[in-house]
């Protein structure tokens, strides 16, 4: 699975998307069921004095459903990295429900008697 990967506001890093590759690298063998990673790299403003501000965000498609995440940092290759540790978390949390290592809660309403 090669990830799409878009800039907007920014222009186009090999480096960037070296790193890119490299973490869905990472993601491809925690679930090795992943079917589709779109990466969103936007420069969300431009300011001589503070410096910029990075948003990245992944869409990522595994059997069953969809797993988003976005991370936004001062420096774009830090905001690519935190998107991606929370997705690796998002995965784990899949992978255990799947395995039944997670109880899933049934439903419960406010107005049932508790013993």
């Amino acid at each position: 699975m090669t990830p799409q990967i878009t800039y907007r506001g920014l222009e186009h890093s090999p480096a960037l998307d070296e790193r890119i590759l490299e973490l869905s690298r990472k993601c491809e063998e925690f679930h090795p069921k992943i079917t589709m990673c779109h990466v969103v790299l936007d420069e969300l403003d431009r300011h001589r004095s503070k410096g910029n501000l990075f948003e990245a965000r992944i869409d990522l498609h595994v059997p069953g459903h969809e797993i988003a995440t976005h991370a936004q940092h001062e420096d774009a290759y830090q905001a690519v990295t935190q998107a991606f540790d929370q997705m690796f978390r998002q995965l784990e949390q899949d992978i255990q429900l799947k395995r039944g290592e997670v109880k899933r809660h049934g439903e419960r309403r406010g107005n049932e008697a508790q013993q």
